[in-house]
């Protein structure tokens, strides 16, 4: 499956521990750009509905489109514009839609009239660093209507206990990552195999996408580029599908 990313809109607030060395704010501070002044972007707003010469569309049906990942899908500036790229996301069903949040408590009052229990290409996962956030947002994700339910406990900060919210049947997938880059803070493999185990245990799909730049396997501490995160991820072939 091709995987393409769609920023409809750009700029965020942090909100949580996770959110402490943002890549989005990093990439902007050095463009000296404010990531914190939202706004819709200009030339790619509709790009799943683009074409190119052939009349062809420039995502292809099948695709896997990462969805407003310089922001947040559901953050407050973004209320009038929403609508749209819902309608966008309704027209294109041959795509797959990957929507990540730290607002869920904001999802039912977002959803478009036509959602019913959930469109069948959205795919929507809350993201939760540590215990606090996954107990504080996880309950918003369970109680929304949805087909496709995920966790992204990415920057993995501490040993996160998911056993109560996997035990619904809810979830359909989890994902691990560690901090990227020179300030990473510590990722402890111990506890990626803990939620691992975990959705073994449930028989919950798990991947392990990247291990973070400050990476400790075994009381040996690895220091890792970004491209290294992602290939000894790769490497520990921990991923399951059910």
């Amino acid at each position: 499956m091709e995987r393409y990313n769609w920023n409809p809109w750009h700029g965020c607030h942090k909100k949580s521990p996770g959110c402490l060395h943002c890549f989005v704010f990093s990439q902007d501070a050095f463009y000296q750009k404010d990531s914190n002044v939202v706004t819709r972007v200009k030339t790619n707003f509709n790009l799943p509905l683009k074409r190119n010469r052939y009349k062809e569309y420039r995502i292809p049906s099948g695709s896997a489109v990462a969805t407003c990942f310089t922001s947040d899908f559901f953050i407050e500036e973004a209320d009038d514009w929403r609508p749209e790229v819902w309608q966008m996301i309704a027209q294109r069903t041959d795509c797959k839609f990957f929507i990540i949040t730290k607002r869920p408590e904001r999802i039912k009052q977002c959803l478009p009239s036509d959602w019913g229990d959930g469109y069948d290409n959205v795919l929507l996962n809350v993201t939760t660093e540590n215990q606090k956030m996954a107990d504080d947002r996880i309950p918003f994700l369970l109680d929304t209507p949805l087909k496709f339910r995920g966790v992204v406990v990415a920057p993995i900060l501490e040993a996160v206990n998911l056993r109560p919210y996997l035990s619904t049947g809810l979830i359909t997938a989890v994902s691990v990552g560690g901090e990227s880059y020179s300030h990473a803070r510590q990722t402890n493999f111990d506890d990626i195999l803990s939620v691992r185990q975990q959705c073994l245990d449930y028989r919950v799909n798990f991947s392990f996408h990247q291990t973070g730049s400050n990476f400790v396997k075994d009381g040996v501490r690895y220091r890792l580029t970004h491209r290294q995160e992602y290939e000894q991820a790769a490497k520990a072939g921990l991923g399951l599908s059910f």
